[in-house]
């Protein structure tokens, strides 16, 4: 019985045995005539039989005072069952996080008031979150696209998988039938797959609409994801998807975890300032960006920020971005379709630029990423000797990996417990088959299970969204 029946049950029982007991002592006969009335009108049903109230006055002495007592000790119990329940449900969130509670330490002092507002942090009971996964990829990919989806699946999530054109049609055929396996846990139906492909390059704003294309197909297949996830096949995870939920659960959902800057440097005289044409816009095939021999002043009307092209952002963000309240998502839109490397700048200044966004980013993507010095176009690849450094980092990723390299046969051995060929074991994994696949048996998926990754990434958010990083490291306040 949930807690609003017993309330309702409770002070419908005291009503009954308060007006029984002083029409008890007035009239006999008549109070129990009254006390069946009562319970019937009160919704609980009682056979009305003839020969009871014929023969009641010779045995009204026997029961019905026990039946005052145990009407009383009734009432007494359910006031004790309702105190109880109370008292338990601030501790619920323990049993269902395996005892791992220090999480809550990050609503602590180290990050004033953001957290504040969070009313499942007061109660002691977060409200798991769920993530929307785009995962893209090119000619060559599907194998590390089944590597990727494999090592990040949870039955929570939604994930969303797109091959470009640039892939033959028998790579997406392959990898489509794959997407169609995870129905095997539990039918989630929650990974899909863009069949209607998308010419990208990676240079030109063709990878902005097709970064767009993934948000919007998520966002009209659930309506219940909070987070939006971008990977490509170079990415893998270095934490569970129960320590990544573990971790968000304590989090205000209206936190973007994005690089950005508005110090342009070389970025200034290199990509903003030239002009270029992306031929992916209007062509069936895949080719290099045209530069212009004309160049263009920085803009005025807002200011650019660059970062990163991988990023955790918001489902309202994502929504603004696609729906726009205001003309500005499209604007900037149409001004990066001659930038160089767009997506690196485009997310960043629409938030940075909006006044409802712009307090709600965190200047990190959660991502490791070596780069050499001075930066070259691409970053390091990372190996085995890499790999102390970015389990130390706290990240909830790292790039870029090569296919099948040895360093992530030890992220699933040391770091995610995954058996290659299966997915990534969590709470909702209840047995294993004779083909040792350790998730045949399906759990339920809103039981979390951290394991020691949740601890180092969850150290990782709180020096991001302490007072001397979050504030000093957002967007600059625009002048009004």
């Amino acid at each position: 019985m949930h807690f609003g029946g017993l309330m309702l049950f409770s002070l419908h029982l005291f009503s009954i045995v308060q007006r029984f007991t002083v029409e008890f002592h007035s009239d006999k006969h008549s109070s129990i005539k009254s006390i069946l009335s009562l319970i019937r009108v009160r919704g609980f049903t009682m056979k009305k039989k003839s020969h009871l109230l014929a023969g009641c006055a010779p045995l009204e002495r026997k029961w019905v005072r026990p039946f005052l007592i145990t009407m009383v000790a009734c009432l007494l119990l359910i006031v004790a069952a309702i105190v109880n329940l109370l008292s338990s449900s601030f501790s619920m969130s323990s049993f269902i996080y395996n005892g791992h509670s220090s999480v809550s330490k990050i609503s602590s002092a180290d990050s004033d008031d953001i957290f504040a507002q969070q009313s499942p942090l007061s109660l002691g009971m977060p409200i798991l979150p769920r993530f929307a996964y785009f995962i893209s990829g090119s000619k060559g990919d599907v194998h590390s696209l089944k590597r990727l989806l494999q090592a990040v699946y949870h039955p929570r999530n939604h994930y969303l998988l797109h091959l470009d054109l640039e892939a033959s049609r028998n790579e997406r055929i392959e990898l489509a039938n794959f997407a169609k396996q995870f129905r095997a846990y539990g039918a989630y139906g929650n990974v899909h797959f863009i069949g209607n492909a998308d010419i990208v390059t990676y240079k030109g704003p063709s990878m902005i609409a097709h970064t767009l294309h993934g948000a919007a197909v998520l966002l009209r297949c659930s309506k219940h994801w909070d987070w939006f996830i971008n990977l490509s096949a170079d990415d893998y995870p270095l934490v569970t998807q129960d320590d990544l939920l573990h971790v968000f659960s304590f989090l205000p959902k209206d936190l973007n975890f994005i690089e950005h800057t508005s110090n342009l440097g070389w970025q200034e005289s290199q990509r903003a300032e030239p002009m270029v044409i992306d031929t992916g816009l209007y062509m069936k095939r895949k080719s290099h960006i045209i530069w212009v021999t004309q160049k263009r002043p920085v803009p005025k009307a807002f200011k650019l920020f660059v970062g990163s092209a991988w990023m955790i952002l918001t489902r309202s963000f994502l929504e603004y971005c696609i729906l726009g309240w205001d003309n500005l998502p499209r604007t900037l839109l149409m001004y990066y379709t001659n930038f160089v490397f767009p997506m690196e700048g485009y997310f960043q200044t629409v938030l940075c630029n909006t006044r409802e966004y712009r307090n709600t980013t965190v200047n990190n993507d959660l991502h490791f990423v070596l780069w050499d010095n001075p930066p070259k176009q691409h970053p390091v690849t990372l190996t085995e000797e890499h790999f102390d450094n970015m389990t130390v980092s706290g990240a909830a990723f790292g790039r870029k990996f090569k296919t099948d390299d040895p360093v992530l046969e030890r992220i699933d051995r040391e770091l995610l417990g995954r058996k290659r060929g299966f997915v990534t074991p969590g709470a909702w994994c209840l047995g294993t088959n004779m083909w040792g696949n350790p998730c045949a048996t399906v759990g339920d998926p809103n039981i979390l299970k951290p394991g020691p990754g949740y601890k180092r990434l969850e150290d990782l958010v709180r020096r991001q969204l302490s007072e001397e990083l979050f504030r000093s490291r957002q967007c600059m306040v625009l002048e009004e």
